[in-house]
């Protein structure tokens, strides 16, 4: 199966956002990348488990929530509604490009992402599509889980004891399908021999389901 690289900028407002888009030949659906806090497109975590959607065939856009400078202060790594109003305006140019105008666009958020993630689905009351939140903290998205319409997985590390906690918290307050996977003996970031492939291919089972 090709792959189309297209290494991208995104403007917004006065900046603009660096990101790498590939596109399997006869995709059907995008899954857009959410990075956590001091990650970037470069994630190698999350360069993996775009690679193995790749394989199956699904599109996919990493890109940096932050600009180079915006990076540098750390308080804007946890600016969930920042960071919630960067993937909508993503969001909506994916809609406006030719080459990815047509697919259904999936989310994966890590860390904070997951945050912004469910935050732009309430937000932009997008009822189509679906989110993997990999070590995530969707709490941080507060009152606006309530509105979340879309089916949601939260894959976390066995050993991510606080996270895990928080996330059950979260799913409580969430009204849509919904479910927790805990990864036995993996910590926050799936560092572990073998965790981060069992990630992988919980992703890509949830996406194969629900786009």
């Amino acid at each position: 199966m090709a792959n189309k690289f297209i290494p991208i900028r995104i403007p917004i407002d006065s900046i603009e956002l660096k990101g790498d888009l590939i596109i399997p030949d006869k995709a059907q659906s995008i899954i857009v990348f959410a990075h956590g806090s001091g990650s970037s497109r470069l994630s190698p975590r999350n360069n993996y488990v775009a690679g193995v959607l790749n394989q199956a065939g699904f599109a996919t856009l990493l890109f940096d929530l932050l600009s180079e400078e915006e990076d540098k202060y750390y308080e804007n790594r946890f600016d969930i509604e920042l960071l919630i109003e960067r993937l909508g305006a993503v969001n909506n140019w994916l809609k406006d490009k030719e080459e990815t105008k047509n697919l259904k666009i999936g989310y994966f958020g890590a860390s904070t992402g997951a945050a912004a993630a469910l935050g732009v689905v309430s937000e932009f009351k997008i009822n189509k599509g679906a989110i993997v939140s990999r070590g995530g903290r969707p709490d941080l998205a507060g009152n606006l889980l309530g509105d979340v319409k879309i089916p949601c997985l939260f894959i976390v590390g066995g050993d991510d004891r606080d996270v895990i906690e928080l996330n059950r918290q979260s799913m409580e307050k969430m009204n849509c399908v919904k479910k927790l996977d805990i990864i036995p003996g993996a910590t926050h970031l799936f560092a572990e021999e073998g965790k981060l492939e069992e990630v992988a291919e919980l992703v890509l089972r949830w996406f194969k389901k629900y786009l």
